[in-house]
């Protein structure tokens, strides 16, 4: 299975907002960022002498709430004692950075999360400050306070819930178990081939039926759904694996070696795992709603619209009621579906007129508390499994529903 711990990753992470003189070159004529050994890094980065220098492997990354692709460049970073002109004086160390793609877009007051990983790199993680990024990557690594000086983060703050792993799969890190995928490739390969994918659906319910009598979706939705998730996650990456192989032994055009067609192929792997996930969050929220007894319909077929061929998710208890005018507006309820949500959350606002307050469900964790704060203002109800609530605050906790409250809201307006 999947690992399930963050420090089988990362050493040791600290993180703060970076300073003008960290972000800007031009203020100091450094590339340079101070402070680590403050919080411990020195025990994770070494103690060069004077005249020694230590290099890094890095990972450099940038993201926003407002970009679905993160900027990524591989580059290699010095550990070094600024002082090493001074032998007498004691030692000032520092990290030195180049410039790069990731670099090139920093600015003042940006929030920068640094991680010794297990393997010997390092990772740098920057965005821009208050953003739902900021509070994801917060959440994760336990960073409750950060300002213009180094925090200490937590290896151990969370467990790598599916949520987790998505987000770390963003910073460039394959989470999945070696010795685990020998039993499941061969259950795979039987019910599959190994030749193509199957449909989104038929992966979804062989992921179900391997958990099958393990997680009651009537009793606890919540668990269940994580379950579920989780696990069709890892059976498509160990599936997944198998399918590249085979392509990448077959090779790219003619003699092989056709860098555009490789190129395409890897494009088309990325956005297969993209769009495959919201599918089987979708599946597997309509088997959740059938095992409950709920009436309710998806996007599907013709009619199945409301206002402006607008196609709501789920719509309870159906299209019917809703075009019927003598049904009871209050009665009606709209979910929007979203496993991740950045800015894209409005979409769901105009996509069912009737229904004044929309709901929308997602497994994005630690949501900015400006991003919250406006769902609530423009009456936008955010459900969340409940093993994710625990990376947001008390205060937005409050006013968010887990899918077994949400079930209960639904089955409510159905009486």
């Amino acid at each position: 299975m999947f690992s399930d711990s963050i420090a089988d990753y990362f050493e040791g992470v600290a993180a703060k907002h970076l300073s003008a003189v960290d972000a800007d070159p031009g203020r100091s004529n450094q590339h340079e960022i101070g402070g680590l050994p403050s919080v411990g890094f020195r025990q994770y980065l070494g103690s060069p002498g004077k005249s020694d220098k230590l290099a890094y492997p890095a990972r450099l990354v940038y993201l926003s709430d407002t970009e679905d692709a993160p900027v990524i460049c591989e580059d290699t970073l010095t550990w070094y004692d600024a002082r090493w002109k001074h032998p007498t004086r004691s030692s000032e160390y520092r990290l030195y950075y180049k410039t790069n793609a990731v670099t090139s877009l920093l600015a003042e007051g940006d929030f920068f999360l640094i991680g010794k990983r297990t393997d010997g790199s390092l990772l740098l993680v920057f965005c821009p400050p208050d953003t739902t990024v900021e509070a994801q990557l917060r959440a994760v690594f336990g960073l409750d306070a950060v300002g213009d000086s180094f925090s200490k983060g937590e290896v151990n703050a969370s467990s790598l819930i599916l949520p987790v792993r998505l987000l770390l799969e963003d910073l460039g890190l394959v989470t999945v178990e070696q010795d685990e995928r020998g039993k499941w490739l061969e259950l795979l390969l039987k019910h599959f081939g190994g030749e193509t994918f199957p449909v989104t659906a038929d992966f979804s319910a062989l992921a179900r039926d391997t958990l099958k009598g393990e997680f009651d979706p009537v009793v606890d939705p919540d668990t269940a759904l994580m379950a579920w998730m989780d696990h069709e996650e890892f059976l498509f990456r160990i599936y997944e694996r198998h399918i590249v192989q085979q392509r990448l032994r077959k090779g790219f055009g003619p003699d092989g070696d056709d860098v555009d067609e490789f190129i395409s192929y890897s494009l088309s792997v990325q956005n297969r795992r993209k769009s495959r996930v919201g599918h089987a969050f979708e599946g597997h929220l309509e088997r959740l709603f059938a095992a409950n007894a709920i009436q309710f319909e998806r996007a599907r077929g013709k009619g199945k619209v409301t206002e402006n061929s607008a196609k709501p998710d789920f719509l309870f208890p159906g299209f019917a009621a809703y075009h019927d005018p003598k049904f009871p507006a209050q009665r009606l309820t709209m979910l929007g579906a979203k496993t991740t949500c950045k800015d894209r959350w409005r979409q769901v606002l105009a996509e069912a007129n009737r229904v004044e307050r929309k709901h929308l469900i997602t497994l994005e964790p630690a949501i900015s508390t400006s991003q919250t704060d406006e769902m609530t203002s423009v009456l936008l109800q955010l459900v969340v499994p409940a093993s994710i609530h625990t990376t947001y605050s008390n205060k937005q906790r409050a006013s968010i529903l887990d899918m077994h409250a949400f079930v209960a809201h639904v089955r409510a307006q159905e009486n």
